[in-house]
């Protein structure tokens, strides 16, 4: 076997066409680790951020991008038991992922759930950890209440309205286009909002408030999130599109008993991902293999081609998720 292999480099801070082919050495695991030969990555937000220089991976992560991954095992690290070499799996990663072979935790591994293309599957793990980790651990989401995902076409939100809806909540979700809220619709939400031409707050409002908002939007959404609460709701904030400074009378946030809250997952510890993927593995990925759930897919590229798949991102003009065929 070759003992180097293809990745893509960020050559430097910058925009997509900074996103470069080379050659590294194939990663030995260590321990608690395994080696997946990646059959397809996942295409994230976090990955263009990084590319920009605004994202630094934590301390002794791959330099590389990509924080998502399907594959099959092709090494075990001492300690590791319940994987063995041959398995397919998908990953959450703390980095690497643009590769033909990647390390990560054992513990983040999760199994390809039955039936699903392994280019399904690389859609899963960043996507379902921080949606269950956002939504449910942290939000506490509950059966009948008003749930409103912001960006409900992305790949975050196609996640969050289908496991929102199968839970038993109602979901409002919004979208910049009138296909896009249509696809929002057709995922579960009950209502899904055209920022371009209503204001989510009106529409909020006049249902009695959310109990619950998943913003990555930031900025000026960060009070008229607060105005659509409902009394005792809970906003967390997941990502900062438009920034994260913004002037908010918290007079309301008392008065009204609101819970501000938030995350993100890659500098969480190992630990905490662990627990996550357990999670996941008793009350969703049943879900997903029995087809009641399954991953929105937008478009393919070729490893060589991630910079066009940065810029389709970065277009805004995709529906779920983008991968690169490895």
């Amino acid at each position: 076997m070759t003992q180097d292999m293809r990745v893509i480099e960020i050559a430097k801070p910058g925009g997509p066409e900074v996103l470069t082919p080379a050659r590294r050495p194939i990663p030995v695991p260590k321990a608690g680790e395994v080696v997946i030969r990646v059959a397809y990555a996942g295409v994230n937000r976090p990955d263009a951020l990084q590319r920009a220089g605004l994202y630094n991976p934590p301390p002794g992560a791959s330099d590389l991008p990509g924080l998502e991954a399907s594959g099959e095992i092709s090494a075990v690290g001492e300690g590791v038991s319940g994987l063995k070499v041959g398995d397919l799996v998908c990953a959450l990663l703390p980095g690497g992922g643009y590769a033909e072979y990647v390390a990560t935790p054992a513990a983040h591994c999760l199994p390809v759930p039955e039936g699903m293309s392994m280019d399904q599957a690389a859609c899963l793990p960043e996507t379902f950890f921080t949606v269950w980790s956002n939504v449910f651990q942290r939000g506490g989401l509950q059966a009948g209440e008003r749930f409103l995902i912001h960006g409900g076409s992305s790949g975050i939100g196609t996640t969050a309205i289908q496991l929102a809806r199968h839970f038993g909540a109602r979901v409002f979700a919004t979208a910049g286009s009138a296909e896009k809220c249509a696809a929002c619709v057709a995922l579960g939400a009950e209502r899904a909002i055209n920022y371009r031409e209503e204001d989510y707050v009106d529409v909020l409002r006049a249902e009695g408030g959310a109990n619950l908002i998943l913003d990555m939007v930031g900025g000026d959404y960060l009070p008229r999130n607060v105005k659509a609460l409902a009394d005792d709701g809970r906003l967390v904030q997941i990502a900062f599109l438009q920034g994260p400074k913004v002037e908010l009378n918290f007079a309301q946030v008392m008065m009204r008993r609101l819970t501000i809250t938030g995350s993100t997952l890659r500098p969480q510890s190992d630990l905490a991902k662990a627990r996550i993927a357990a999670e996941l593995r008793e009350k969703v990925w049943p879900l997903l293999s029995a087809g009641q759930i399954k991953p929105v897919m937008d478009s393919e590229f070729a490893l060589d081609q991630a910079s066009d798949a940065h810029a389709r991102m970065e277009s805004s003009g995709h529906i779920g998720k983008i991968v690169l065929k490895v």
